[in-house]
């Protein structure tokens, strides 16, 4: 009897778990569904409740052809932009991230290594409207506004914490034997760092490059204001669809879309390096 009772406990549990599972998948995939679904309505039918193609509503591929055709190379060019400065701030802040998380992890700083980690920390709750006008001006003085190299500097400087942090943590569980041993042999720090320490963190790289790519990819708040039109990604292009009769929202639902899509197959090719290097020492043996 108490069997019975415990494999019906379990069952309950089970159900109730995945239950909560998809409901949570529902509500985090909703936002992308409105949009594929909208991509494929009419104006007229974007702001109704229909779902169901066919059924509610006959589905088109205006605003497809739309953004593929007429408008197609503008798209491109925004999405190359997009490309070039989340590529661009990447590099710069895996570079500078990961010999700052090696620091971090195997030195020991006078003000104190957690004060360091706090500051970098610090720059995340930062709320970035406050730095906008200082980057405005400075990129003003430097003759870098609607510039690759200004947005690219811009969008290291917030992205970097994610590198250091990660990359600080994935270098702490590597054995100092490995490092020792190298140092013994007659080689300098900096040679440990590149050629012991840094093949070793290949999956923490991937991880930490996926999340800095991920949110330069979606920044708007300083390309709306440094940008205009040479160096403008793909996430200001996505606002631009209001005209006098109001937004289109077909128009905004297949560009979202279409910005998704790089990150998501990015991601997807990577995903074993990036949960292996966001898990690294999270279970200590």
């Amino acid at each position: 009897m108490r069997t019975s009772q415990l494999i019906s406990r379990r069952t309950i549990e089970h159900t109730l778990l995945w239950a909560a599972v998809l409901l949570v998948t529902l509500i985090a995939l909703y936002p992308f569904v409105w949009a594929l679904i909208t991509s494929f309505k009419p104006q007229r039918d974007a702001l109704e409740s229909s779902m169901i193609p066919f059924l509610q509503f006959k589905p088109i591929m205006d605003n497809w052809n739309a953004e593929l055709g007429r408008t197609g190379e503008e798209n491109i060019k925004a999405l190359k932009n997009s490309a070039i400065i989340a590529i661009g701030a990447t590099v710069i802040a895996l570079s500078l991230g990961s010999t700052a998380g090696y620091a971090l992890a195997r030195f020991r700083f006078g003000i104190g290594n957690r004060n360091l980690v706090s500051w970098f920390l610090s720059q995340r709750f930062l709320p970035p409207v406050a730095t906008l006008i200082p980057f405005f001006l400075l990129l003003q003085r430097f003759d870098l506004l609607d510039t690759y190299i200004g947005m690219i500097v811009v969008n290291a400087t917030f992205v970097m914490p994610f590198a250091v942090l990660i990359m600080r943590d994935f270098f702490a569980d590597i054995p100092k034997d490995l490092e020792e041993a190298a140092l013994v042999d007659g080689a300098s720090h900096f040679q440990v760092f590149l050629r012991v320490a840094l093949p070793i963190a290949g999956p923490a790289l991937v991880a930490a490059g996926i999340i800095c790519f991920t949110f330069a990819w979606n920044e708007f708040l300083f390309a709306s204001v440094l940008t205009v039109r040479d160096a403008q990604p793909f996430t200001v292009k996505i606002i631009s669809t209001g005209t006098v009769r109001g937004i289109h929202f077909g128009f905004v639902s297949t560009r979202l879309l279409m910005a998704v899509v790089p990150p998501l197959v990015l991601s997807l090719f990577v995903q074993r390096y990036i949960v292996r290097g966001l898990t690294m020492g999270a279970v200590k043996g």
